[in-house]
C-alpha cells in the first residue's frame, strides 16, 4: 500500500509486470527489513536495560562489553536468517538470482556489513530512549520516509527531478542498488563502494557515542 501511495504522490513508476517488479523490488524490501530489524536491536537493548538484565549479566565474570556485543551478534544472525528466508520466498514467487553464487554471497556479505554498521545507531537509540515504545516511534518516523524516498521500490529515473536529487544521496539507495545489482548480475560497482562508505561513516559516527552511553548506563 505504501509503495502504491508513494508512486501516486511522487510520480514514480514501477516495473511493468509483477515478475519484473519482483526482480526489482525484492532487494529494496530486504534492505528495509534489515533497517527495521536493527531497530529491534534498540528495543531489545532498552528492554534489557530497564528490566535489569544487563545488571545481572555484568555481575558475571565476563567482559563488560560482552552482553552488548553478544546482542549485536545474535541480531546479525537473525538478519542473515531473515534475508535467506525472504530470498527463499522470493524464489517461490518467481524471483531469479541471475548474478550467480558469487553475486548472491557478495550481496549477503554486503548487507550484513551494512546492517552491522546500522546496528550501532540502534545501540545508541536503545541506550538513550526512555522506553521501548519511544524506540518504536523513532524507528517508524525515520525509516519509512528514507526508505520510500529511495530507489528501494521505485525506479529513480521515473521520479520528479527534485526528488531524484535527494534519492541520489539517500543512504538507503546505495545498498538497495548494490544488493539488487549483485543478485541480478547487473553493474553495481559504484553502489557497492558507496554502501561501504556509508557503512564506515555510520560506524565512525555512532560507535563512540554508543559505547559512551553504554558505559554511562552501567
Amino acid at each position: 500500500m505504501f509503495v502504491f501511495l508513494f508512486t501516486y504522490v511522487f510520480g514514480g513508476q514501477m516495473a511493468g509486470s509483477p515478475q519484473q517488479y519482483l526482480q526489482y523490488a525484492l532487494a529494496g524490501i530486504i534492505v528495509q527489513n534489515a533497517l527495521f530489524m536493527s531497530m529491534y536491536t534498540a528495543m531489545s537493548l532498552n528492554t534489557d536495560l530497564t528490566k535489569g538484565v544487563f545488571d545481572r549479566l555484568r555481575s558475571l565474570p565476563i567482559a563488560r562489553s560482552a552482553p552488548l556485543f553478544g546482542r549485536i551478534t545474535a541480531d546479525l544472525a537473525k538478519q542473515l536468517w531473515a534475508m535467506l528466508l525472504m530470498i527463499g520466498l522470493g524464489l517461490l514467487l518467481g524471483f531469479r538470482v541471475t548474478g550467480g553464487l558469487a553475486g548472491f554471497l557478495g550481496g549477503i556479505l554486503l548487507m550484513l556489513t551494512f546492517a552491522a554498521a546500522v546496528s550501532w545507531t540502534a545501540v545508541l537509540i536503545g541506550m538513550l530512549a526512555g522506553d521501548a515504545e519511544k524506540v518504536q516511534v523513532f524507528a517508524f518516523t525515520l525509516i519509512f520516509p528514507i526508505t520510500f524516498t529511495s530507489s528501494a521500490f521505485v525506479q529513480v529515473d521515473t521520479m520528479p527531478g527534485w526528488l531524484q536529487a535527494w534519492v541520489g544521496v539517500n543512504p538507503v539507495t546505495h545498498p538497495s542498488d548494490a544488493f539488487r545489482g549483485l543478485l541480478l548480475g547487473t553493474p553495481a560497482g559504484e553502489p557497492i563502494v558507496w554502501s561501504l562508505v556509508w557503512a564506515a561513516g555510520i560506524a565512525v559516527v555512532f560507535i563512540p557515542p554508543a559505547m559512551r552511553a553504554y558505559r554511562s548506563r552501567g
